[in-house]
């Protein structure tokens, strides 16, 4: 590696301030830190960067998820069987590890010094900073992506959507337009163990189906709403460090996704 393509702190603080981060915004990260090339620091500088660019008054948050690793155990009532009961290792909001195929980003931040997290498993959200709090209460158990949740609060807020040299189908917010679209959705159930003071509670949560996209949508049609939504002026594109870059608000992202989710969804 050569010293000229070393970054620093305030060097990505800066191509963040350029690319549309301000002063008091609350911004959702997707990131591909990778993409974004070396930073004296790693992971942690760009991680104060961010909290650099958006100031004291400013929140951080990644959906974390959580690694769960217990699935294949359903039956096709979500139910785990009596004998693998003991052995699943329960949730817990605060210190279960966010779900690895999300990247290294959301476990970062998840362990970060002042972070909160949000109670919903499947849809949890870690977050810092000024509004961390407010934005991860509450998280309803069932309908993880609906109202009242942090994606809802994003929104409601005037946050911002940030992918950091993610992928656009990676745009977490998406699951709530879909939450909201009037189209037809797949109820799924299953249960899932919490950690208590008392030992492990097991619940049955219900969501929509949020692992395949909507019948007649390709897999990777988060995307192609993301990119449509910049083709019509919205958003920002840039460079930060070596990463491309989107920016966008969450607000008129979100309507134009649940417009365009029921636009093109197939006719009965």
């Amino acid at each position: 590696m050569r010293m000229d393509e070393l970054r620093t702190r305030d060097a990505i603080a800066a191509e963040l301030r350029a690319l549309g981060l301000a002063a008091g915004d609350m911004v959702m990260v997707h990131a591909a830190l990778r993409r974004v090339g070396p930073v004296l620091g790693g992971a942690d500088m760009v991680i104060a960067a961010l909290c650099d660019a958006t100031g004291p008054d400013g929140t951080l948050a990644a959906y974390a998820d959580w690694e769960e690793n217990y699935e294949d155990l359903l039956d096709e009532h979500g139910r785990v069987p009596m004998w693998w009961r003991a052995h699943v290792p329960p949730f817990d909001a605060r210190w279960s590890r966010a779900v690895r195929h999300n990247g290294a980003f959301p476990e970062l931040l998840r362990t970060t010094k002042d972070v909160v997290t949000s109670a919903n498993p499947g849809a949890r959200i870690a977050a810092i900073g000024a509004r961390a709090a407010w934005l991860t209460a509450d998280h309803p158990l069932d309908y993880g992506y609906g109202p009242g949740t942090p994606f809802a609060k994003l929104a409601q807020a005037g946050g911002k959507v940030l992918m950091l040299g993610a992928p656009l189908d990676t745009m977490t917010l998406i699951h709530h337009a879909e939450h909201l679209a009037d189209i037809p959705k797949r109820v799924l159930r299953k249960e899932v163990p919490f950690a208590r003071d008392g030992g492990t509670e097991w619940r049955t949560i219900e969501e929509f189906d949020t692992a395949d996209p909507p019948e007649g949508f390709a897999d990777d049609y988060f995307g192609t709403i993301v990119e449509a939504f910049l083709a019509g002026g919205q958003g920002r594109r840039g460079t930060v460090g070596e990463a491309d870059s989107v920016l966008v608000d969450a607000a008129p992202m979100l309507a134009f996704a649940v417009e365009w989710i029921e636009a093109n969804a197939p006719r009965a």
